[in-house]
């Protein structure tokens, strides 16, 4: 049974600034070596959605895709709890939660990549339709990738 929780009303109290994040965003992510030298890059569709009710305090739903024609799609539960959101899925755990100055952070394990996590930072241009992400990769302590995220708003 699923319990309906006033998701979105609580989530704003705790990150006013990640509900800035609502709406479509599309860019290109790009993944670098500890060298800095290119190994992927591809193009992004981003959702980001708080619902009001419901189980879920936050869904993403991602969509990359590649020049030579392959496509990624995914959808991110999160769940509050704690002060922070939380995700647990078949490729990673781990929680987000936002600083005073509205940074967001994340802190990720991949379970599909034993000994291998990243740290996330997801910065909003002053104009809220601009943002960076940078994640940074580490695998048993060692850093190995970064990926470099630009992106820009679509829609509301």
């Amino acid at each position: 049974m699923t319990v309906a929780v006033a998701s979105k009303a609580i989530l704003t109290d705790i990150m006013p600034g990640m509900m800035k994040h609502e709406g479509i965003w599309t860019g290109l992510y790009r993944h670098v070596d500890s060298d800095n030298q290119l190994v992927d890059q591809h193009k992004a569709r981003v959702e980001c959605i708080f619902p009001h009710e419901g189980p879920y305090a936050y869904i993403q739903k991602n969509l990359f895709q590649w020049d030579d024609g392959r496509e990624y799609r995914s959808t991110l539960n999160g769940v509050l709890r704690d002060g922070k959101l939380w995700w647990d899925n078949e490729y990673f755990d781990g929680c987000g939660w936002e600083t005073d100055f509205g940074l967001i952070l994340l802190n990720l394990n991949r379970k599909d990549d034993p000994g291998a996590n990243f740290y996330e930072i997801i910065c909003l241009g002053d104009d809220g339709n601009h943002r960076a992400r940078t994640w940074h990769w580490f695998k048993d302590g060692q850093l190995f990738k970064r990926t470099l995220c630009d992106e820009h708003r679509v829609t509301d």
